[in-house]
């Protein structure tokens, strides 16, 4: 059943500083929650755009560090055929006992969902990241060009002005997946859980995001083993820290401007 990821409605609008309004038909981005359970235990809910569940969820499982490849699933899929809120995941034997102390530890809530705080779970996460030894190179070409293939793939946005993209491209710079979502967070674990679940994740090099890059998308992308991040806004202090532990290269493209704020040798610098 594909689900709605907007709506119409009618709105007041007032134009070009004119005292006169007139009604006209505006599309809103759906915003609903997503329950994420794993082992039959509540682990996060999710304010998110319907669209995508089994590859939001993969790829938000991926980035918390309970799954390294899709096998480490036993089953993954909505609780029933006609609730699509719900996604459950349990693992497979081996994982599961693996990856205990991740299920226990925190009672089942979320290390990189908007939000995160706390200087031990900063700490803790970087004890499941690994830093990328991907060589990938781009140009400053290939950065603004990202940029506007970004645009041309936005089509949610196109009808609501009100939601996030995501682009993984590999390292030929053929775009592989793309998640569009009211927030930033899911719209990068739909992109990289659908060529998770693929089985292409090796592949994968490069995102492209439409929002700034804050530290928990890095964390995200870090897991996902990208190389580039490639911002529409700027990133943070801490998310640049994590980048240049992560050997990765964290860039912003605004208009005709390019900043690179780490691992410029990518770019052949």
């Amino acid at each position: 059943m594909k689900m709605k990821n907007f709506d119409k409605n009618t709105i007041v609008c007032y134009k070009d500083n004119s005292c006169r309004a007139h009604e006209q038909e505006q599309a809103l981005v759906i915003e609903e929650p997503l329950a994420i359970r794993v082992e039959g235990q509540p682990y996060a809910v999710v304010m998110r755009t319907p669209g995508n569940e089994i590859a939001h969820a993969a790829g938000f499982c991926l980035a918390e560090g309970l799954v390294d490849h899709p096998d480490d699933f036993a089953t993954i899929g909505y609780c029933t055929e006609q609730d699509t809120n719900v996604v459950t995941a349990t693992l497979n034997t081996e994982r599961r006992k693996k990856v205990e102390n991740l299920l226990e530890r925190r009672g089942f809530v979320s290390q990189t969902s908007c939000g995160i705080c706390g200087k031990e779970l900063i700490k803790d996460l970087y004890q499941i990241l690994t830093p990328n030894t991907d060589n990938t190179r781009i140009t400053v070409d290939d950065a603004f060009a990202f940029a506007d293939s970004l645009s041309e793939n936005q089509h949610l946005y196109k009808k609501t002005h009100a939601s996030h993209a995501v682009m993984v491209y590999n390292s030929k710079l053929e775009l592989m997946s793309v998640g569009e979502d009211v927030g930033r967070h899911n719209a990068l674990d739909k992109a990289i859980g659908e060529v998770f679940m693929a089985g292409n994740m090796v592949a994968a090099n490069i995102g492209v995001l439409s929002s700034r890059i804050s530290y928990e998308l890095v964390q995200k992308a870090a897991r996902a083993k990208l190389a580039v991040l490639v911002g529409m806004s700027r990133p943070t202090e801490l998310a640049v820290q994590l980048g240049e532990s992560m050997n990765m290269t964290l860039a912003s493209v605004r208009k005709n401007r390019l900043l690179i704020f780490c691992g410029k040798k990518r770019f052949g610098i």
